[in-house]
């Protein structure tokens, strides 16, 4: 049984997400997505349990994909997960450049691999950080974030 271990901060979780999400489960037989407060980029939009509901409501239609929160080392938990890879989305080539030298300190660290999956085109100029700019300001992200995702949106600031 191949494991691999989808780590990020989703705050919040966007259609990007869940394409990697997706092919990673066609290509794996088990996905772990794995969620953190990033220190690196201020304070989260979505508490840490908030972010766990979303995940696990816009992940619910793939049957071989868990969610789990963490508070650590990606390769400490890609061990104690027993991860065979780690699995990365790329939207363009700045996303490899900065991907690349985490792929390879986490080699170095803990012998983990890392699996490059790009978006596709329909999905690569999306990020959170976007996404929480465009909601904070009144905007519609509806197109870009899966259903559970919205809605928590609209309630946190109520479209005009």
């Amino acid at each position: 049984m191949i494991r691999v271990l989808y780590p990020g901060s989703f705050d919040p979780v966007h259609n990007g997400h869940v394409e990697v999400a997706e092919l990673a489960c066609k290509l794996f037989d088990e996905v772990v997505v794995a969620a953190m407060r990033n220190p690196e980029k201020g304070e989260p939009l979505f508490s840490t349990e908030e972010r766990e509901a979303m995940l696990i409501e816009s992940f619910s239609h793939l049957p071989n994909l868990r969610v789990t929160m963490f508070a650590e080392l990606v390769v400490t938990l890609a061990r104690r997960e027993k991860a065979n890879f780690i699995v990365k989305g790329l939207r363009a080539v700045s996303d490899f450049e900065s991907e690349l030298q985490m792929a390879q300190t986490n080699k170095v660290l803990a012998g983990v691999d890392t699996v490059f999956l790009p978006s596709t085109s329909s999905s690569s100029f999306v990020a959170s950080k976007f996404i929480r700019q465009i909601a904070r300001l009144g905007g519609d992200v509806t197109s870009m974030v899966p259903s559970p995702v919205a809605g928590r949106l609209q309630l946190r600031w109520p479209r005009p």
